[in-house]
């Protein structure tokens, strides 16, 4: 499977459903999986799912799983691990590039607050090992990419582990301009 992908804007549409960027983040998370057993965790029709499904394959954002299922039992996978944006390559649309990344403030809001409702539930050594913090700073545009780079090249190079007690570690990077900074949308 690719590291990333970013997409264009036909791509950018597709996900901007939060249903779909819901069940490309099960893909990646949890693995292959019919549109059935998708349609269960999701609480949707397994119609409305396939329709969802198909939208990602055309895409390029899921594939078929051949070694597994049948022609009426088919299964699904991820072909990246992450999503990027390349705000730069996708400014001809920001409305499309708005109405993505919409999707994913509400989707990483609901995984986060999922987050928070689940911890004071887990063991101790995965209770002090997150942050929910934040850091603000005084920067040029390029200095402001060149954290981001540095953030993103920590992230990637950071190899999953295979040792006893690994488990899902999510990691959302969040970096942009304080909302009002230069008086853009006021």
């Amino acid at each position: 499977m690719a590291s990333s992908v970013t997409p264009d804007i036909a791509g950018l549409r597709a996900l901007s459903h939060p249903v779909r960027l819901r069940m490309l983040s099960l893909l990646r998370g949890e693995g292959a999986a019919t549109a059935t057993t998708l349609a269960q965790r999701l609480g949707l029709n397994t119609g409305a799912t396939s329709y969802h499904l198909r939208q990602l394959a055309q895409h390029g954002f899921i594939t078929e799983d051949t070694e597994r299922g049948n022609a009426r039992d088919r299964w699904w996978c991820a072909t990246h691990d992450s999503t990027r944006t390349d705000f730069q390559q996708q400014r001809q649309s920001d409305e499309d590039v708005e109405a993505y990344l919409a999707t994913v403030a509400l989707v990483y809001g609901d995984r986060l607050r999922s987050a928070v409702a689940e911890m004071r539930f887990l063991p101790d050594e995965w209770r002090t090992v997150g942050t929910l913090s934040d850091w603000e700073r005084s920067l040029t545009p390029a200095d402001a990419e060149a954290l981001v780079e540095r953030l993103i090249a920590i992230i990637e190079e950071t190899p999953d582990s295979q040792a006893k007690g690994a488990a899902p570690f999510m990691v959302n990077l969040n970096a942009f301009l304080r909302p009002g900074a230069l008086g853009a949308g006021e």
